[in-house]
């Protein structure tokens, strides 16, 4: 095989037991090794066929890096034409025409990385369509080692996003088989976007992931056929919208790298449409992933973007939700000034806001959101300094539950609960305490959330060498039987 040019490996290598076994397992330490041994590829060319570095491949086979990453494994898949069953993957491109053995395949990779600077329509088509068939086919055990590796973060991720900034380059060519929906079918998937954005919102984790992708992916194939302009763009917008949901599910889920992957095709989906609030919207999603992962001034470089690239389309309440994004950013960084003026910023952003002069996709963010997200960032101060912060976390997030209401009654509520309970252990409080905290306990059983259970474990530990209180011993009970089933 030339060092230069992807080629298959030889059908008895791919036959044997042993590769087969460590590609299902995706151990490619051993794949690697065993490949150099029977299919007598050196260790450069499989580099090069895979499109890695020889230093990369030799960390791999010597066993100091596992391949975590699905844009890798799509490279090793394609480079060496190891069909897509036998990694977790779908069929690859390059597996329906395999009479063209010397054409290199349109590897994925360039399309999935967070590197690519494409930013056209067709590339965002075929994002959507590679993403989604791969996660839909990907056993749930596969896709948590190929999917939940830690997010980009850092320059990286912030020179890959430039583009969003740019116009968008207009419809996609007319190749392709004449689409045949219209309008009428565009509103109605995107009444499904927003069905299942309104569930997740509630419920959060992840109980509707395989629905949402699979009409994601059933949104991309109408957008491989030629459509009328008008339709084209309602498509990529409900393309945006499912994607940002399905990023939320994934992040709300742990899985990290998944999420990010999501999040990049919205705003690459909501720049083909042109919609620039949609996409800040995206980047404050980004944003908070940032901040969850202790990155605030990744975050904060998000947000800026966003607001830079949304000036003239954000509403009062997509500025006043970027502003607590900023706020959020700020007392991470303990930079308490700083995030009392972009909490009010938000304040005075939201006071303008109309009751329906804004897309529904913000419509959540109100004085009651805006009250438990600044209740929460107090308290992340408070836990530093409990005595000037912990007081006015619990006024904010009580604020936030009163208006909220008992129709609210899902994850937002559920955290709200958890930070209210944590509120009165900093403020020395156990009476208050335990009881919020059966109170959390309760509505965390209501929801599927795995950041609602992460919340909720960070509770446990105020519960421990309290003395031989009762009441404090049924609450780390109940907390300890929720976690544990």
């Amino acid at each position: 095989m030339d060092a230069t040019t992807p080629g298959p490996l030889a059908p008895d290598v791919l036959d044997r037991a042993d590769v087969t076994r460590a590609l299902a397992e995706h151990d490619f330490a051993a794949a690697f090794a065993l490949i150099k041994k029977w299919g007598g590829l050196s260790q450069n060319r499989i580099a090069s066929a895979c499109q890695l570095t020889p230093g990369k491949v030799s960390t791999i086979i010597s066993g100091q890096q596992q391949v975590t990453s699905f844009e890798v494994i799509c490279r090793i898949a394609d480079g060496l034409r190891i069909p897509g069953r036998m990694v977790g993957l779908v069929d690859r491109p390059w597996e329906a025409r395999p009479d063209v053995p010397d054409q290199p395949p349109p590897t994925p990779v360039t399309r999935l990385s967070a590197d690519d600077a494409s930013w056209f329509p067709t590339a965002t088509v075929t994002l959507a369509g590679d993403l989604t068939r791969s996660d839909l086919v990907m056993d749930r055990r596969t896709a948590s080692r190929a999917l939940a590796s830690a997010a980009l973060s850092g320059a990286a991720l912030l020179e890959s996003l430039e583009g969003w900034l740019q116009p968008a380059s207009g419809s996609q060519s007319d190749a392709g088989h004449r689409g045949r929906i219209g309008m009428r079918e565009v509103r109605q998937l995107e009444g499904t976007a927003r069905a299942f954005r309104a569930w997740d919102h509630r419920y959060g984790g992840g109980l509707r992931r395989k629905a949402v992708v699979g009409q994601l992916n059933e949104v991309a194939s109408h957008l491989e056929d030629h459509q009328a302009p008008s339709v084209e763009r309602g498509l990529f917008q409900v393309m945006a919208y499912l994607a940002g949901t399905a990023a939320t599910i994934a992040w709300d889920s742990g899985l990290q790298r998944q999420a990010q992957s999501y999040y990049l095709l919205a705003l690459r989906a909501a720049h083909a449409a042109s919609d620039a609030a949609f996409g800040a919207n995206v980047l404050a999603g980004m944003a908070r992933q940032m901040l969850y992962q202790d990155r605030p001034q990744d975050a904060l470089e998000l947000v800026h973007l966003a607001q830079k690239g949304a000036r003239r389309a954000a509403g009062p309440r997509l500025q006043a939700m970027l502003h607590t994004r900023e706020a959020w950013a700020y007392a991470a960084m303990g930079r308490a000034s700083a995030f009392q003026r972009a909490t009010g910023e938000a304040a005075e952003a939201l006071a303008k806001a109309g009751p329906d002069d804004e897309p529904y996709w913000i419509a959540y963010f109100d004085d009651a959101e805006l009250s438990g997200v600044t209740g929460g960032r107090l308290l992340d101060m408070a836990r530093k300094e409990p005595q000037h912060h912990a007081d006015r976390a619990a006024d904010f997030i009580r604020r936030a539950l009163a208006r909220r209401g008992p129709e609210e009654a899902g994850r937002s509520h559920a955290l709200d609960t958890i930070g209210l309970a944590e509120c009165h252990f900093l403020m020395g409080d156990l009476t208050g305490a335990v009881d919020h905290t059966r109170r959390a306990v309760e509505a965390a059983a209501l929801t599927q959330s795995s950041r609602v259970r992460t919340q909720l474990s960070q509770l446990y530990p105020y519960t421990v060498g309290r003395g031989a209180s009762r009441p404090m011993a049924e609450a780390r009970t109940m907390i300890r039987e929720i976690l544990s089933s």
